[in-house]
């Protein structure tokens, strides 16, 4: 078999790709609509609402079970943590999504 070298690219093409890889960036960046603070906090509530819903939820019910059909276990307790695991499942959605958002623009 022939070892053909590989076609590498020179120092100067790379550095001119990445300038241009850059500058592209740049001009999208340029092009999008600021988010400023306000859409960090609506981030931010966003997120502590889907756990803290489902979690609250949870809670009120279990509580409602054990009250209504008493026994050894407490639903309760259960259903709090059933709520905190469904939240945080419901967080990690929605921040994943964002994410997807953020990787797509650039």
């Amino acid at each position: 078999m022939d070892d053909l070298p590989e076609e590498r690219p020179s120092a100067r093409e790379e550095f001119s790709r990445q300038a241009s890889l850059k500058e592209e960036r740049k001009l999208k960046a340029k092009g999008r609509k600021p988010r400023g603070v306000w859409f960090g906090l609506g981030m931010f509530g966003l997120i502590g609402w889907s756990v803290a819903l489902p979690t609250l939820g949870g809670a009120l019910l279990g509580a409602w079970i054990d009250r209504t059909w008493p026994s050894r276990y407490s639903w309760t307790l259960m259903l709090l943590l059933g709520g905190i695991i469904l939240g945080s499942l419901n967080a990690w959605y929605w921040v994943g999504q964002e994410r997807k958002k953020i990787e797509k623009d650039q």
